[in-house]
């Protein structure tokens, strides 16, 4: 394991728990967007199958079983615990709009047309959306809370520094994989407009608005 690719796992795990200690700390899921929420648990789900039939490392294994376990214990505190908190006025981005062509997306490009693969093409193509209804519902209300731009900054830098991972990997390894390649970059795009008001506005002690 190289270096990008561990920094990127610590960054992607930072992500997580500040949310969920955001939420619990605060007794309010505020801000949060369950429908992005229910998308990476839908990514962690379809993704991580393998642990019922393939053993790669411990590390591999517990860090499957800690991104599943977390994403599901945020469901539960934003649709049942903390309900009452949840801002679903705000949080209306269509997600079928990601959902339909994500999974047509994962049948037509795909590495092998088996049942696993195609499901985890679709994981890594719907990651690198999944954060899209987060980011259209900061447009909606104009601004986010500090806790949760440091959120989002933890996951953008996760998925860039898994770009790194990948270039390591071909030119030291000699492995090259398009598809999650290519949703890398997508996904590292959208986070490119946030990074920038991230830098010169939440660094700086303002707060975060993006243009509604």
């Amino acid at each position: 394991m190289n270096v990008f690719r561990l920094t990127g796992d610590l960054c992607h795990l930072a992500a997580i728990i500040i949310l969920l200690l955001k939420i619990w700390k605060t007794r309010s899921c505020a801000g949060i967007s369950g429908k992005s929420q229910i998308l990476f648990a839908v990514v962690f789900t379809t993704r991580y199958l393998d642990l019922l039939t393939s053993f790669i490392s411990l590390y591999n294994t517990t860090m499957k079983v800690i991104y599943i376990g977390c994403s599901y214990a945020t469901l539960y505190l934003v649709y049942m615990k903390f309900k009452a908190t949840y801002d679903g006025n705000h949080d209306t981005f269509r997600v079928e709009f990601l959902l339909v062509p994500v999974g047509g997306l994962a049948f037509l490009v795909n590495h092998d047309f088996s049942p696993l693969e195609i499901l985890w093409t679709f994981s890594i193509y719907l990651e690198s959306v999944a954060i899209l209804p987060q980011l259209f519902m900061i447009s909606k209300t104009g601004e986010a809370e500090t806790i949760t731009t440091h959120y989002l900054f933890f996951l953008g830098m996760y998925r860039a520094l898994y770009l790194f991972n990948w270039i390591w990997r071909f030119y030291f390894e000699g492995f090259f994989d398009m598809i999650a390649i290519v949703a890398g970059i997508v996904q590292t795009i959208l986070y490119c407009d946030f990074f920038y008001l991230y830098i010169t506005k939440v660094l700086k002690g303002k707060k975060l608005s993006l243009p509604a």
